[in-house]
């Protein structure tokens, strides 16, 4: 289950988080850990014309791109102290590698990490690159490097 505050927080409403628990946070190695699960009603997914050979019903690759978004809120407000309500936001600016592994399957819950590989402070904004590593039953479904930028914009 998700911290309240965190849900709370969130730009975004609760169904877009998609992840259902963090599993680790390692303020030292800049890392956080989620564990998403898989279903049929998954954005994108649940839209899919699902054929048992050509096309199996799978989360979609445009679905992993916005949990890399909320994983690096996340990421923001559980090892950056950054808080959407003090006016904090973060847009990805670059994805500078990405790749799918294998389809990721629907049943078997993802395992998502974040990590921040550089975080540099400027004029009042973070910039900060990220890797990102999913696995559903121990095999790689999706890798990137990517980069996104924190701004405080108002209270």
């Amino acid at each position: 289950m998700l911290a309240p505050d965190f849900v709370a927080d969130c730009p975004y409403a609760p169904e877009a988080i998609l992840f259902d628990e963090i599993l680790e946070i390692d303020r030292g190695a800049g890392r956080l850990v989620a564990r998403m699960p898989t279903h049929e009603r998954l954005p994108l997914t649940a839209l899919q014309r699902v054929h048992p050979e050509r096309h199996p019903r799978h989360v979609s690759g445009g679905l992993m791109i916005h949990i890399t978004g909320m994983l690096g809120f996340a990421h923001g407000y559980f090892l950056l102290d950054l808080r959407y309500a003090d006016g904090w936001i973060g847009f990805g600016t670059n994805i500078e590698e990405a790749r799918y592994g294998r389809l990721a399957t629907i049943g078997p819950p993802l395992l998502l990490e974040c990590r921040a590989t550089q975080v540099r402070r400027t004029r009042g904004s973070l910039y900060v690159k990220y890797a990102f590593h999913f696995e559903q039953e121990g095999a790689v479904v999706y890798e990137s490097r990517q980069a996104a930028v924190w701004r405080r914009v108002g209270p």
